[in-house]
């Protein structure tokens, strides 16, 4: 599993539960290190164990820890820049979904080493969507469901999601957008500012 997947979940578990909690996470995973590099790739059992360690310390299904990560990474100061690449969709969450079929190639051009699976939005009437994950790295659903709660709140939309689980090897998310400006959302600025 590549490096900045690893990373993203040592952020999370650092910046929400603090860096003594994953000290302890890596040393029952029995890691042999703490710290994971982004650019390294590492091998799925290594990143699965970190992940169930994860899941028995805060005694939670893996499920619920995955989409804790996802919103994480939308809506941590530390994690903008992954914000900022999503909201680059478009204006409007329903601009947004349908920009989610191009995430992987978006993602690539970011990191070219970084192969996230094919993702299918279907739009089935107005505000009823499925979004298709396909396989191809495990929990990626649960945290396509975290990224896609945090971004309903980053552009102020009011939705309902649920995992309808497998469809064949691919996982399913529905999404219902019961108002696109039910609040105000996060501003967002198209050019970066040096600060």
């Amino acid at each position: 599993m590549h490096g900045l997947i690893n990373k993203a979940i040592q952020s999370f578990v650092c910046n929400t539960y603090g860096l003594s909690r994953w000290v302890q996470i890596t040393e029952a995973a029995q890691l042999g290190f703490v710290e994971f590099e982004a650019m390294l790739v590492y091998d799925d059992d290594t990143s699965l164990r970190v992940l169930a360690e994860l899941c028995n310390e805060m005694d939670r299904p893996q499920n619920e820890v995955l989409e804790d990560v996802g919103t994480y990474l939308v809506s941590n100061p530390a994690t903008e820049a992954l914000r900022r690449l999503l909201r680059f969709g478009g204006v409007t969450y329903v601009e947004f979904l349908h920009s989610l079929d191009d995430l992987p190639d978006r993602a690539r051009l970011a990191v070219s080493d970084l192969s996230l699976p094919p993702l299918e939005l279907r739009e089935h009437t107005q505000g009823q969507f499925t979004l298709t994950c396909h396989p191809g790295l495990p929990g990626y659903a649960n945290v396509m469901m975290g990224v896609l709660r945090a971004m309903a709140d980053d552009y102020g939309a009011l939705v309902f999601l649920d995992h309808d689980g497998n469809h064949g090897e691919s996982e399913v998310i529905s999404i219902t957008l019961v108002e696109t400006a039910f609040s105000e959302g996060r501003s967002f600025d198209l050019g970066a500012r040096a600060r």
